[in-house]
């Protein structure tokens, strides 16, 4: 079973960059960020048409997760209970095999910010959902978009950036908190010294200068840790392609025997 995780930036900006992706890696279960859409305006048919049954928890403009899988799967929550006003965020699935959650986390902007305080409760919920609502024991998948670095490795400047947005020791408490409920880094357990960015800032020629963050995550409980196969991700999929734009994310997937 292959699954990934991605960040899109707008599925109307990837409307054709996404299928091209699908058809090249073959995914079985995807969970895709920041829609930025409403689910009336999902291209559910196109994905269709690939194989993929579409399980979205869109928004206007902003936000917006989704879950694409070969097989259906059910609807187990959309949204982090308690944190509606930081939008939609979440969406957990049940597969024959697994539970599936993707989030696209807070930002924060930057410490000083008021974003900032409520990114860190932010993951106190989450961290409260997972304990109420699941179990370590059982297979389960939390994929997405974290912004946060786990590690000095996964930065392309740990000197320069430790005590910035996504490298404090606030937030990485909550990742490790996270960890703790009983997840693993699915991309660091295969590979421990590859750093695995997989963002790089549009502006300043970010991606060219290899300046980027590893905040792409896919975290797994033990059945399915013992499971790992293979972990991937490439720059290719930051770059044009055919005329068409990238996301500022690449996808990183984990392929599981």
């Amino acid at each position: 079973m292959r699954i990934a995780t991605w960040n899109i930036n707008g599925m109307n900006a990837r409307a054709d960059y996404v299928p091209h992706w699908l058809r090249a890696v073959q995914p079985d279960l995807v969970g895709l960020q920041e829609l930025k859409m409403t689910d009336d305006k999902f291209p559910r048919g196109q994905l269709e048409e690939l194989g993929y049954h579409a399980t979205t928890f869109g928004q206007k403009s902003w936000n917006g997760v989704a879950v694409l899988s070969r097989e259906p799967v059910e609807a187990l929550q959309r949204g982090l209970p308690g944190q509606e006003e930081q939008g939609a965020r979440l969406l957990s699935v049940k597969t024959p095999e697994l539970t599936f959650i993707t989030v696209y986390c807070p930002n924060g902007k930057s410490i000083e910010h008021p974003d900032y305080q409520a990114k860190l409760a932010w993951f106190d919920a989450l961290r409260a959902y997972l304990e109420e609502h699941h179990d370590p024991s059982e297979p389960l998948v939390l994929t997405g978009d974290f912004n946060i670095v786990p590690a000095p490795i996964d930065s392309w400047n740990e000197a320069k950036l430790s005590g910035h947005i996504f490298h404090t020791e606030a937030e990485r408490a909550r990742l490790d908190a996270l960890m703790a409920w009983g997840l693993s880094d699915a991309w660091r357990t295969h590979r421990p010294e590859d750093p695995g960015h997989s963002w790089w800032d549009y502006r300043a020629g970010a991606f060219h200068k290899r300046q980027g963050l590893r905040i792409d995550l896919v975290l797994i409980t033990a059945p399915l840790a013992a499971r790992i196969a293979g972990a991937d991700l490439s720059r290719d999929w930051r770059k044009k392609i055919d005329g068409l734009t990238p996301s500022d994310h690449a996808p990183v997937w984990v392929d599981l025997g």
